[in-house]
């Protein structure tokens, strides 16, 4: 292997990112791309997408913004036909698109439960939905072919305020597990990455509670708390191991988170 390819282990792979206008999802786009793989941008917010999708340009990676909510099946499956028809086959998808309402049982209103299921379980299965067929291809073919959804150490332990987030987050895992199952035989690695406090829009303007706030509030005082970047870090080493190497499931959290 030259030093080129080493420094570009994903050159030649096409990924897919969902929610990638922001936060994690934005730093896994630009990751992925320094490391040499075309990405989708897929996301709601399309001006966002192709202000990140222009930066990744000019730096040298090849990136396409596609507007895409992933609450609605047709858009997904409209954003997958422009992809493929774009680059070919999908390869690597990462299915990071959230989102958290921070109200406590008895103060929440439930449309916003239904939005959180909406998007943070059922925008998986969407996802997955319109990927996977191509993904299946792509191991078929004797590649390596990943597909990473993004959970939350939420969904393993309490966390103030966030029954519902945090019920979805669970409910990826379980998803995730048994379609490993299915499609792992087929060559098809299946990665669920639950991070712990990471300092993002989510982290930052979504906490509102007080328990929670104090909690992030403390964790901020006293350790250094993950970046959007350290996620994407470990997103980009995930996917560039060889396809027989698998690491399943993975929680990434600040040393001093308990």
């Amino acid at each position: 292997m030259t030093e080129q390819q080493h420094s570009r282990p994903l050159a030649g792979r096409t990924a897919v990112i969902t929610g990638a206008a922001s936060g994690i999802g934005a730093a896994t786009a630009r990751r992925l791309a320094a490391d040499g793989a075309r990405v989708a941008l897929l996301a709601r917010r399309v001006d966002r997408l192709e202000d990140l999708a222009q930066k990744i340009v000019k730096d040298g990676g090849e990136a396409l913004a596609a507007a895409v909510d992933v609450t609605d099946s047709t858009s997904l499956d409209s954003g997958a036909l422009q992809v493929t028809e774009t680059y070919g086959t999908v390869d690597l998808v990462v299915a990071a698109a959230g989102i958290m309402t921070n109200k406590r049982v008895l103060e929440a209103d439930p449309d916003n439960w239904w939005r959180e299921i909406d998007t943070n379980f059922q925008g998986v299965l969407r996802t997955v939905h319109a990927f996977l067929p191509s993904l299946v291809s792509a191991a078929e073919a004797g590649g390596p072919a990943d597909l990473l959804a993004l959970s939350s150490v939420a969904g393993r332990v309490p966390f103030p305020a966030a029954s519902v987030y945090a019920a979805t987050k669970a409910a990826v895992d379980h998803f995730a597990r048994n379609l490993r199952q299915e499609v792992g035989p087929l060559g098809v690695r299946v990665t669920t990455v639950a991070p712990g406090l990471v300092q993002t829009d989510m982290s930052g303007q979504q906490l509102t509670d007080p328990d929670a706030v104090q909690w992030r509030d403390r964790l901020l005082a006293s350790n250094r708390v993950l970046s959007a970047d350290d996620v994407a870090d470990l997103i980009a080493y995930v996917t560039s191991r060889p396809p027989h190497v698998s690491l399943p499931d993975i929680a990434v959290i600040p040393t001093g988170q308990p």
